[in-house]
């Protein structure tokens, strides 16, 4: 993942085992936020988001640049992914933690990572949100509080 700035969104959301949004299955985890997420874009104005339903889909560049791959409860739009959500866990709480990309420029990341073969898969895998910070950060807390 490329951070710089202006480039991403973060959101860490934590929930605690017990809570009515906490799932013992890992995989299964990950939906209710996608949802949020799918929610928080249609609010700031991004129409057709996606929450990945399936199982984790790798690509040939998936071990090398996260958003080359996409698991369950990660968003779409237009087939292209738009937000990574990663989960770290213990048996008290589960940590997600959410990047949106508000920039992306797959070939530039290729050639940062040394595989420029890759520049063409990386070029079309993700895309960057049509929405601004200022208008996602509200439809995301907005949505998040109606869960």
């Amino acid at each position: 993942m490329l951070v710089e700035p202006g480039g991403l969104l973060w959101v860490d959301v934590a929930v605690p085992a017990g809570d009515p949004l906490w799932d013992r299955d890992v995989g299964r985890a990950f939906l209710w936020l996608g949802d949020v997420w799918v929610s928080a874009l249609a609010g700031a104005g991004v129409a057709g988001a996606t929450a990945h339903r399936g199982p984790l889909r790798r690509s040939p560049w998936s071990d090398v640049a996260c958003f080359a791959g996409l698991g369950p409860g990660e968003v779409t739009v237009a087939g292209r992914k738009v937000v990574g959500i990663s989960q770290r866990r213990s048996r008290d709480v589960a940590l997600f933690q959410c990047a949106a990309l508000l920039s992306w420029d797959g070939p530039r990341l290729a050639g940062l990572l040394g595989v420029p073969e890759a520049a063409a898969d990386l070029a079309t895998t993700a895309a960057a949100l049509p929405v601004a910070r200022e208008a996602l950060e509200p439809a995301f807390l907005e949505a998040l509080s109606r869960v």
